[in-house]
């Protein structure tokens, strides 16, 4: 089971709306997904406030990261501005160097 951080349009007609989900790669782009973490208004939320606006839970979208999710490329700009993928990175880099500590030490126990 292969699980993406993606987009489901919401809203009226010409007026979308999105939610950005973790849903499994292989259901519809409408379809079931297994966990809401934000929103996104590319049309901003009204004539007078024109700006996007993207809200993105990063503790969860982190813990999806996690156990393997991959975000499709808007998603990954998305969470590129809310700060989530630096986030994940300086984690994951922070890990390989425990990692690559702890194999030294025991090639040095040896």
């Amino acid at each position: 089971m292969t699980v993406k951080l993606r987009l489901v349009r919401m809203g009226k007609k010409k007026q979308p709306t999105y939610r950005i989900v973790a849903a499994e790669s292989r259901r519809a782009r409408s379809g079931a997904f297994l966990e809401i973490v934000g929103t996104y208004q590319p049309r901003g939320l009204s004539v007078a406030e024109p700006e996007t606006v993207t809200k993105i839970d990063n503790d969860k979208v982190l813990r999806w990261l996690h156990q393997g999710a991959q975000p499709t490329e808007r998603v990954a700009k998305l969470l590129k501005t809310s700060g989530a993928l630096e986030m994940f990175d300086a984690a994951k880099a922070e890990m390989s160097a425990e990692k690559s500590a702890a194999k030294a030490a025991a090639k040095a126990a040896k």
